[in-house]
């Protein structure tokens, strides 16, 4: 017999909490913008060591003309983030735009600082602050480069090659045109920056505190998730699932925990069925209301 449920209602943000959360992303846009200046400004152009994307065209752009380089990176992303309106939304476009003005506003506050001419802690600390800033502004809906944009939006169009094979293929032009430009040392220490800033950004992105999911299978599935929900003071949620071999039915056990109490949930679920069967899966977000146990 199936009962209907009265269908849940969505709640809507007030108009507060909407311009809060604006002015939460602005606030964090601008930080992220001014980081990125930093790294840009203080580490990378004075020693001719460049970005990927946009912000790479825009540096050899200024290396040549010696024209504003702010002022470069707004007016070379303009296209492509027009480009890329119909697929990516015009709240994201609008919030890029934001990024990009912030940008070329910090670029001008920090120019003529320099903080050392070493090559290689140049290219590791520069990488490592611009990866933070534009991880930030990554995090918060908004983008500094354009090529990027452009890249999601043909990978739409064309379904056989995807973003990072476009990125990847825009980028070696950019490095190449950087070792005719500045010397294939400053290319060279050019891909190092942008492999560590592109790592930074997956922490950003990611979190350091990485949780990982769960699946368990075991004949004592009460047992266990009664320990993990006593120990590890976080909710399972219990599946029926059926054996591929056995075609016995069985329960899964599925739950969600951080990366540091694993060997924790490990030692339990061994210590309760050492033939117990476990998946973990790294989980790079995790949003709604965890629900803990209570006590009686």
């Amino acid at each position: 017999m199936f009962f209907h449920k009265k269908k849940p209602e969505i709640v809507k943000k007030s108009k507060a909490e909407l311009a809060k959360e604006f002015s939460m992303r602005a606030l964090f846009i601008t930080v992220g913008a001014f980081i990125t200046a930093a790294a840009l400004e203080t580490f990378l152009l004075p020693n001719n060591i460049i970005d990927g994307g946009v912000i790479g065209i825009s540096m050899m752009v200024h290396y040549v003309t010696k024209w504003n380089l702010g002022l470069l990176i707004f007016c070379i992303n303009i296209p492509f983030i027009f480009l890329a309106l119909k697929k990516l939304g015009t709240k994201f476009i609008v919030q890029t735009l934001f990024a990009t003005g912030m940008l070329a506003i910090a670029t001008n506050v920090f120019h003529g600082f320099h903080v050392t001419e070493d090559l290689i802690l140049s290219a590791i600390f520069g990488g490592i602050i611009l990866g933070f800033g534009v991880g930030l502004i990554l995090r918060n809906n908004a983008s500094l480069d354009g090529t990027e944009m452009l890249s999601i939006a043909i990978s739409k169009k064309l379904r056989f090659v995807s973003v990072g094979e476009l990125l990847m293929i825009i980028n070696l032009f950019i490095y190449t045109g950087a070792g005719f430009l500045l010397g294939w040392d400053r290319a060279l220490y050019s891909i190092l920056t942008y492999y560590i800033a592109s790592k930074v950004i997956d922490a950003v992105l990611e979190g350091l505190d990485k949780s990982k999911s769960v699946r368990i299978v075991s004949k004592f599935y009460r047992e266990i998730g009664d320990a993990i929900m006593k120990e590890l003071d976080t909710s399972v949620t219990y599946m029926r699932t059926l054996g591929g071999y056995s075609r016995q039915e069985k329960i899964l056990t599925y739950c969600v925990v951080n990366k540091f109490e694993m060997p924790k949930l490990k030692d339990l679920v061994h210590s309760l069925d050492p033939k117990a069967f476990i998946v973990t899966e790294d989980v790079h977000e995790v949003e709604g209301v965890r629900v803990k146990h209570k006590g009686h």
